[in-house]
């Protein structure tokens, strides 16, 4: 009798064993396979939050199948108490170790919202965004003016202490007018004791951190534009007629103002080299506007033939030549051109269209160049009598 009973303890032991062992192997099994995560979402793991609480937040909304087996997971590799707050864009079909993985070893939040303070030549702005879990693409949730009343949706957004923050300057932009943007910027700190060179000043999107200097930033832009000037000097053309990465930079800046158009830069290039090779007046508008407002600010008004006829040192109209430094911050873009002219014998150009955005049309020869102005009049007169 005992030894039937002994022989059964054991055979149940056996089976318990057994069945511990496959309960394990499943709990693994679920740990580490594809979620049931149809769509992505965004979660958000508050300060001093319990893995219990976020387990149980994951479980409700589909990204875990059972959120004791996440618990679980997190003690049996020690990262229960490893919680990260923050926002995490959790992807369709993460398994539980992939979420535990995002959430307990922190770094930048991968959704959720973001400040951008966008520094431009007539304006700056604020943006609030917010990342769309479903496209991945960030969804504009309010923008306003820095100089009106914040709305409440800013507000509220300002208190979340994992909210990310960019400066952005845009190409074109003068030193003068950055300065004055980061100095409007409510989540940067500190005084700008002067404005840098003109040209200094690399144009581009900043991460930055909540209470960081203004002067800090500063200094970041002005290395990060010494580094690409650094970088292209050396793959110039050959020939070019200017000898220095300072004279490249002015002209550089030059076409920075006449297009914004990425695929017609080198053109424009072409057309200021070729001017300087062959003795000719480069004459461009945007240097005659810096004449005038040195940077600070924009003109607001055509130039009158007076300003045009005017003898000051950035009137290519008058001066041979380059002037003598940048009329604005170009971009890389830009630079790039300004050292790498297309292979072309234009002279001239003129907009294309009364829109910007639809840029140039390029000319060889004079009579070609009046034609293109005189269908360009035309488009002007057009839109006067309407």
């Amino acid at each position: 009798m005992w030894k039937s009973i002994a022989s059964n303890a054991l055979t149940l032991l056996i089976v318990m064993l057994i069945a511990a062992a496959a309960l394990v192997a499943w709990g693994r099994n679920e740990f580490v396979k594809v979620g049931p995560l149809e769509t992505a979402i965004c979660l958000r793991v508050e300060p001093g939050a319990s893995l219990s609480a976020v387990s149980r937040n994951l479980e409700e909304r589909g990204a875990v199948s059972d959120a004791r087996i996440f618990r679980i997971g997190a003690d049996y590799s020690d990262r229960s108490d490893k919680l990260k707050f923050g926002s995490y864009l959790v992807k369709q079909g993460a398994s539980m170790e992939e979420v535990l993985q995002q959430i307990t070893a922190g770094g930048a939040s991968s959704c959720g919202k973001e400040v951008n303070f966008r520094i431009g030549v007539a304006s700056h702005e604020v943006v609030l965004r917010e990342l769309d879990p479903e496209t991945q693409r960030f969804v504009e949730v309010v923008k306003f003016d820095p100089a009106a009343e914040a709305p409440a949706e800013y507000t509220a957004a300002v208190a979340e202490a994992d909210l990310r923050y960019n400066v952005i300057v845009v190409e074109g932009a003068t030193s003068w007018q950055v300065v004055d943007g980061l100095r409007k910027v409510p989540f940067l700190e500190g005084e700008i004791a002067a404005v840098p060179a003109e040209g200094s000043l690399a144009p581009k999107a900043y991460d930055v951190v909540k209470g960081s200097k203004r002067e800090d930033l500063l200094a970041k832009m002005v290395t990060d534009q010494a580094a690409v000037m650094a970088e292209l000097w050396p793959q110039r053309a050959a020939d070019l007629p200017y000898d220095t990465p300072e004279e490249a930079m002015v002209m550089a800046s030059i076409i920075e103002k006449e297009t914004g158009i990425a695929s017609e830069r080198a053109d424009v290039a072409a057309v200021f080299v070729n001017r300087l090779n062959q003795g000719m007046r480069l004459q461009t508008d945007p240097t005659v506007i810096y004449g005038i407002t040195k940077g600070e600010g924009v003109l607001g008004r055509g130039l009158r033939q007076s300003e045009l006829r005017r003898e000051t040192p950035y009137n290519t109209y008058v001066i041979s030549g380059l002037p003598p430094g940048p009329i604005a911050n170009p971009g890389r873009e830009a630079i790039a051109a300004a050292l790498n002219p297309s292979d072309s014998n234009y002279i001239f150009f003129v907009a294309k269209t009364l829109n910007p955005a639809d840029g140039h049309v390029f000319a060889v020869t004079l009579d070609e160049h009046n034609r293109n102005v005189e269908a360009f009049r035309a488009l002007e007169r057009a839109a006067a009598a309407e």
